[in-house]
């Protein structure tokens, strides 16, 4: 597992949270001042010179569940606020989204040029500004200081991490389904035409070589597809042609954007969860996301009164059935249990009770990572 993943998950699923905000708030027709305060506002927090500094720091990818955590701080630092509904369907399209552009890209250093058209995208939402602008621009650097020096076999790693990441997620996307790039069953169908990986030949010859390193014989096959050799190499600068529309914002045409939950994946999806082993990083994870919100300086806007709600769905009807639809796992809420039948069993799990308060103990002093983002998310 790569440690240097979860800066381009961040950047590259902020980069498509912004594309569908913009295109709800256009949608519902929220004045363009309002809009574009919501837009400077969160990208104001995601490029926070601290909050990204703390981010490009080597470590583990995140839980989907404290990813989500994330986004939604993220999505309400500004004027605008999304229900629990609106918020799933959110991240689900932002996960799908950029599931898709992973398993499309040619070769694994083209993820940095995805996030790249992303960091494009979002100082083209800011370019108004010069302040965030240049904070953006400040992240963009940091990021080809980074990953432009890495080798194939780093960023292989890293690809891997991401599918690692997006495996047991199979959501529908009404929009990818309507370009039948998407099965009924969540599963993406990739293509198998195209252009192949720049550097890379196309299929359809086997070559030979002897002893001495010479080509000794060639044979040809015929390829199950049909390729195309890449005209050119992406731009990793700050600025440049990325030669892949991956990326890119998919949202600019007028149609539709819908999530669709089938009953068979809802059920292997809740099913995957339950059976889902403890984590033994669990406690590592929140320390680390601590660290991560705690860089992340979520104000509350001056002007109260002036918040407005977006809704991802067509009519608030659709948004209230998914909210009351919503799986149960997704719930923050804590469950006391009491057992008191069986004085045995009362005894053992004294016992075991015991042996995780001792190891707990050290995260219960003041000021301890978990406490401090605790108190930090209900003081947001």
């Amino acid at each position: 597992m790569s440690l240097k993943t979860l800066p381009l998950l961040f950047i590259n699923l902020g980069g498509e949270m912004l594309y569908i905000l913009d295109q709800r708030l256009q949608a519902q027709n929220i004045a363009v001042d309002k809009a574009k305060k919501v837009m400077n506002d969160i990208v104001t927090t995601m490029f926070n010179r601290k909050f990204m500094e703390e981010l490009l720091k080597p470590q583990e990818v995140y839980s989907n569940k404290a990813l989500r955590t994330v986004f939604e701080r993220l999505a309400h630092s500004s004027i605008m606020r999304l229900n629990h509904a609106s918020m799933d369907k959110l991240y689900d399209l932002m996960i799908m989204a950029f599931k898709y552009q992973v398993l499309l890209c040619p070769r694994p250093r083209d993820l940095l040029l995805v996030s790249f058209n992303h960091l494009d995208a979002v100082k083209n939402f800011v370019k108004d500004v010069p302040a965030i602008f240049n904070q953006v621009e400040e992240t963009h650097r940091l990021l080809i200081e980074m990953y432009v020096p890495l080798s194939a076999g780093e960023f292989q790693l890293i690809r891997q991490t991401l599918l690692l990441f997006f495996q047991d997620l199979h959501i529908r996307v009404s929009l990818f389904l309507k370009d039948k790039v998407q099965n009924s069953n969540g599963r993406f169908a990739l293509p198998v035409t195209g252009p192949v990986p720049y550097g890379v030949e196309v299929p359809g010859v086997i070559r030979i070589f002897g002893p001495q390193g010479k080509e000794v014989k060639r044979t040809q096959f015929p390829p199950v597809g049909t390729y195309s050799s890449a005209v050119r190499e992406g731009s990793f600068d700050v600025f440049g042609d990325r030669a892949t529309v991956l990326g890119t914002n998919m949202y600019c045409v007028s149609r539709p954007v819908e999530t669709h939950l089938s009953a068979k994946s809802k059920a292997s999806s809740q099913h995957a969860k339950k059976n889902a082993a403890p984590n033994p990083l669990a406690k590592e994870e929140l320390n680390l996301l601590s660290r991560l919100m705690g860089r992340l300086d979520v104000q509350s806007p001056a002007h109260s009164g002036f918040r407005f709600r977006v809704n991802l769905f067509s009519t608030d009807e659709e948004e209230e059935e998914a909210f009351l639809s919503r799986p149960d796992n997704l719930s923050y809420e804590v469950i006391n249990i009491h057992a008191i039948q069986d004085q045995q069993a009362n005894g053992e799990l004294a016992r075991i009770m015991g042996e995780f308060q001792e190891e707990a103990e050290p995260s219960q002093q003041p000021g301890s990572k978990g406490e401090e983002l605790l108190a930090m998310m209900d003081g947001l």
